[in-house]
Formats: structure tokens, C-alpha cells, sequence
């Protein structure tokens, strides 16, 4: 007998749940069992494939710290989608830094296999003093 669709939107909530925290903990080992290692990533002008892109996002340079919190999450059969709010720490200043962003992810037997997605990278840079408060105009 097939699980109910209600049942696998649980299923794939927990799952990007789970994904979501390793953000907070960095334990990229645990997208072994979250991610497929062919995902195909989509956002920012990237159309790429393959666990280490996730894995480098969790691991960024420079931001320790990360708090996630869940602003909204619609779920669906084979799809879940997040918007977010990250906040971290900013190595050299000791600043908090946040980031909104929107994710969608496809899901199959309980991996993600592929995502979409935009973050405010602009607003983050912001307040860290990397880009102008104010794009000058032409």
C-alpha cells in the first residue's frame, strides 16, 4: 500500500527540515542521507549539479553561527517550499548579518534531488559595509 500524498508532504518537510539545520550544526556529512549526490541546483544564474554546492553554502568563509528560522513552508507531493531567514555572525566584525531567501525542492524517496532558489546576497553584503547602502544612479 503507497503512503497518502499528506503522508509524503510529511515526510519531505521533515526532510528539508533536517536540511535545513545542518546550516546551524555544518554537519555536511549528514547530506549524504538528505541530499542525492547528482542534485540538481538552480539559482543566482547557477544551473548546476551536485551535492558539493550545498556543501559549500553551509561551509562559507568568513560566517559562523547560523541561525535559521522557517518564515513560511508549503508542501506538496513531491515538493516543498521554504522562505527563510538566516542570521550570522560576521567573523571579523562579531556583527550579525541576515539573509532572507526562497527555496523550492524536489524530492524523491526521501532526498532532495533538485532545488530552486534566490537569497538577498545584496542585503547581506549591506550590512556587512561590502556594497554601497544605495546603488548610484547612471
Amino acid at each position: 500500500m503507497s503512503d497518502s500524498a499528506e503522508a509524503i508532504s510529511r515526510r519531505n518537510t521533515e526532510v528539508v527540515r533536517r536540511y535545513l539545520q545542518v546550516f546551524e550544526t555544518q554537519q555536511v556529512a549528514d547530506f549524504e542521507e538528505l541530499v542525492a549526490e547528482d542534485v540538481l541546483v538552480h539559482g543566482a544564474g547557477l544551473h548546476g549539479q551536485g551535492r558539493h554546492y550545498p556543501e559549500r553554502a553551509v561551509l562559507t568563509p568568513g560566517l559562523s553561527n547560523c541561525r535559521v528560522r522557517v518564515d513560511d513552508l508549503f508542501a506538496a507531493d513531491d515538493r516543498v517550499t521554504v522562505a527563510f531567514t538566516l542570521t550570522y555572525t560576521h567573523d571579523r566584525s562579531g556583527q550579525d548579518l541576515t539573509m532572507t531567501g526562497v527555496k523550492s525542492y524536489r524530492l524523491r524517496d526521501g532526498r532532495i534531488v533538485e532545488f530552486w532558489g534566490e537569497t538577498d546576497l545584496y542585503g547581506l553584503l549591506r550590512q556587512a559595509g561590502l556594497v554601497p547602502e544605495q546603488i548610484p544612479p547612471l
